[in-house]
C-alpha cells in the first residue's frame, strides 16, 4: 500500500471577511528521516535518551526542592532548567517516536501548532536560562561580596519569569504568523516536527511576516544571549587575571565549569546548523537539529551532579540518610 504521506490531504476555507480567506489543511504531514538506513535504531537511542532525561531531570528538581541548602537564587535557575528540559523532551521526543516508529506521520493542523509552539518555547527557554545562570556566575566572580544583595530570590525568580514571557511572546507572534497562511498544494514538513521554516515555505501566500521573524528569531533567542553569555565571561576572565595566585584562578573558574559545558553543548551544535543550513544535505540537517534538541536535556543533569559540589554533598546526603534509615528499620524490625 502506499505510504500515508502520499494520500491527498483536504483543505478547509476559512474566511475572515469579504477579501480575506485563508486556506487551511486538515492535517500536515511530518516526512523526515527519509532513506536512511537503519533509522529504527535511532529512534531507539532517542528513546533512550528520552528515559535518562527523564529520570535526570526529575532526580535533580527534587534533590533541589529535598535539600533546603539547594534553595539558592543560583539554584532556582537551575531547577527551571531541568523543568524545561523535561516539558521539552517529553513534548518532542515521543511525539516523534510515534511518528517515525509507529508511522503515524499525519498531525492535525490544530496538533501541529500545539507541537510548534510547546518545543520552540522550550527551545528559546533553554537559551535564556543559561543567561540566567551566566549573570549568576558574572555577580558571583566579580562582585564576591555584593553577591548576596545582587543576587537574591526576588531578582532570580523576575528574571526566569521575564524570560518566559518573551520565549512565549516570540513564539506566539512566530505561530500566529502561520495561521494567517494558506497551505493550497504541499503539505508535507521535511523535519522530525512542526518546523516553522519548513511550514512557512509551504504556503502559497505572502509569507512575509513569517520570514521576517524567522530571521529575527534566532537573533532573539540565540545570538543575542550567546553574545551576553560571552561578554560575561570575558569579564570574568580578566577578573580572573587579576587574582594573585593560580590556585585561586582555578577555584573561581570551577564554579563555572558546569554552565560553560551547558553552554558548550546547547549553542555549538545549533549555531553550525544555523550557519550551514544551505550547505548540509536535509538528512543531515534533521538528524543534527534532533540530537540538539534531545542531547542537553540528557546531558544538563549529568553534568550538574558530576561537576557542581553542592548538588554532589546534597546527593550523597540523601542517599546516606536513605541507608541510616533502612539500617534502623531492620533493627525496629530485629527487636
Amino acid at each position: 500500500s502506499s505510504p500515508q504521506y502520499l494520500y491527498q490531504p483536504y483543505f478547509h476555507l476559512l474566511s475572515l471577511g469579504k477579501n480575506i480567506t485563508f486556506v487551511r489543511p486538515a492535517y500536515f504531514i511530518i516526512s523526515g528521516f527519509i532513506g536512511i538506513p537503519n533509522i529504527n535504531y535511532y529512534y531507539v537511542f532517542l528513546f533512550f535518551v528520552y528515559v535518562v532525561s527523564v529520570l535526570g531531570n526529575t532526580a535533580v528538581m527534587a534533590l533541589i526542592y529535598l535539600d533546603y541548602n539547594l534553595r539558592t537564587p543560583k539554584y532556582v535557575a537551575v531547577f527551571n532548567l531541568a523543568f524545561v528540559d523535561l516539558i521539552g523532551s517529553s513534548a518532542l521526543v515521543p511525539k516523534v517516536i510515534d511518528i517515525f516508529l509507529f508511522n503515524h506521520p499525519s498531525i492535525p493542523y490544530s496538533d501541529c501548532l500545539t507541537f510548534l509552539f510547546t518545543c520552540s518555547t522550550c527551545l528559546w527557554m533553554q537559551s535564556f536560562n543559561l543567561v540566567a545562570l551566566s549573570y549568576d556566575r558574572l555577580v558571583a566572580i566579580i562582585f564576591p561580596l555584593h553577591y548576596q544583595v545582587k543576587v537574591t530570590h526576588r531578582l532570580m525568580f523576575s528574571l526566569i519569569a521575564f524570560f518566559w514571557v518573551l520565549a512565549i511572546t516570540i513564539t506566539l507572534i512566530a505561530t500566529g504568523f502561520i495561521t494567517r497562511l494558506s497551505f493550497c498544494e504541499s503539505v508535507v514538513i521535511n523535519s522530525y516536527y512542526c518546523d516553522h521554516g519548513q511550514m512557512y515555505r509551504l504556503a502559497c501566500n505572502d509569507n512575509t511576516p513569517s520570514f521576517v521573524m524567522a530571521k529575527l528569531g534566532p537573533v532573539l533567542t540565540l545570538w543575542l544571549p550567546l553574545a551576553f553569555i560571552l561578554l560575561s565571561y570575558s569579564y570574568i576572565g580578566y577578573a580572573l587575571s587579576k587574582i594573585a595566585t593560580v590556585q585561586e584562578r582555578v577555584k573561581a573558574f570551577k564554579t563555572c565549569t558546569a554552565h560553560l559545558s551547558l553552554v558548550t553543548i546547547y549553542f555549538i551544535p545549533v549555531l553550525i546548523t544555523f550557519t550551514m543550513n544551505a550547505n548540509i544535505h536535509p538528512n543531515a540537517r534533521i538528524i543534527n537539529l534532533s540530537l540538539t534538541s534531545v542531547f542537553p536535556p540528557m546531558l544538563n543533569p549529568i553534568i550538574y551532579v558530576l561537576q557542581t559540589q553542592e548538588i554532589k554533598m546534597s546527593l550523597k546526603k540523601i542517599l546516606k540518610m536513605r541507608k541510616q534509615s533502612k539500617i534502623a528499620a531492620k533493627k525496629v524490625i530485629i527487636k
